[in-house]
């Protein structure tokens, strides 16, 4: 029993790459908890378990007495002490030994449970702790399988598997089996009970990570992103700033030849990407925000907290300024944070003025 127990014990160890202490000392107490059941009356019960010495051996610990103990459970008479152990005497203690497989059917189940658990709760703790520092970053992952009925993939993050479900992946990407992609670990699931990490590649915070990790001059805080605004596989939009006037903040995220946005929008599955220079101007930011379209004219009103603006384009630029399905404009106001109404040049002359607490023209710069 005991070679079979060692050599079970060493298998779970190398695969779950668990403390073989902490291990020994959830047995222990999954055993005791089932040899309690069994003696409800003993209270000195004694577990011991050696992986190097291959030792496992469960007793039981009893005062010896003379006449008839008061409490059997813990006391044990000279005599009966005497057949256990020749150099027993009154006033010792005698170890009686106890065979855990004769714990009987109930009590080896609940030993088994017990350890079940208390393995679980180990494991949930190591993949909280293994994932902690990794919440709200970006990390690789392999793909291992993809689920024909759900398209859901099985991925795998430090030799764990991780689902990524067909709605967190970009739309329109194929993932298949070894692909190495890059991840957004958006949080733990259940981490009270049945913990899992939540990953998403459609998270507008992948984008921010992928431009900190491709772009040295945002990782080293020399240019700062302002704001995202993203509709997942089709176009995303990203203010940012220098704070060294001698460094180009579009430039340094475009990269020479475009090398940098380059291998950003190929992870993003071909995603378009708009680079906007910020300014505190808003109605600059604005105009900014919706290129590639030309912007005339940015009126804005601000009334009782609603940031409201009308911005009026050239008539062959409302298509482009407005965007397929009215994406670019949504993606322009998420940037900003404005309700933006986007009207043509010939449109504006019949509308009435806005109530506007301020009116600036708009040079959008190269």
């Amino acid at each position: 029993m005991n070679n079979e127990f060692f050599e079970a014990f060493d298998q779970f160890e190398q695969e779950n790459n668990i403390d073989p202490q902490e291990l020994i000392e959830t047995i222990k107490a999954g055993l005791l908890q089932a040899i309690k059941k069994e003696y409800p009356t003993s209270d000195n019960i004694s577990v011991e378990i050696n992986p190097e010495t291959h030792k496992f051996d469960v007793k039981i610990l009893k005062e010896v007495v003379e006449g008839e103990p008061e409490n059997p459970g813990n006391q044990i008479n000279i005599d009966a002490a005497y057949n256990i152990s020749k150099r027993a005497k009154v006033g010792g203690v005698v170890e009686i030994k106890v065979n855990p497989a004769k714990f009987g059917r109930v009590a080896a189940q609940n030993a088994k449970q017990n350890i079940k658990h208390r393995i679980k709760d180990f494991e949930r703790e190591k993949l909280i702790a293994q994932y902690q520092d990794k919440v709200y970053e970006c990390v690789p992952a392999v793909v291992q399988k993809v689920e024909p009925a759900t398209l859901n993939a099985v991925l795998t993050i430090d030799k764990n598997e991780v689902y990524l479900v067909r709605n967190e992946q970009i739309p329109g990407e194929v993932l298949k089996a070894g692909d190495i992609i890059q991840v957004y670990v958006v949080g733990i699931a259940n981490p009270d009970k049945k913990p899992s990490i939540k990953i998403s590649r459609t998270h507008r915070e992948f984008v921010k990570r992928l431009f900190e990790r491709e772009i040295p001059e945002i990782a080293d805080g020399t240019v700062e992103i302002k704001g995202i605004s993203r509709v997942a596989g089709v176009r995303s939009k990203i203010a940012v700033a220098s704070k060294d006037e001698n460094v180009d903040a579009v430039g340094a995220c475009i990269g020479p030849k475009k090398s940098r946005i380059s291998s950003i929008v190929a992870e993003l599955n071909g995603e378009k990407i708009d680079v906007i220079p910020y300014s505190d101007e808003p109605a600059e930011f604005i105009g900014r925000a919706l290129a590639p379209s030309e912007v005339l004219d940015v009126m804005i009103s601000e009334k009782e907290g609603v940031r409201e603006c009308r911005v009026i384009v050239p008539e062959n630029q409302l298509s482009l300024a407005i965007g397929n399905k009215g994406q670019n404009a949504k993606l322009a106001a998420g940037l900003t944070g404005f309700k933006i109404d986007i009207v043509s040049e010939s449109a504006a002359k019949d509308l009435p003025p806005i109530d506007a607490d301020e009116k600036q023209d708009v040079i959008i710069e190269d």
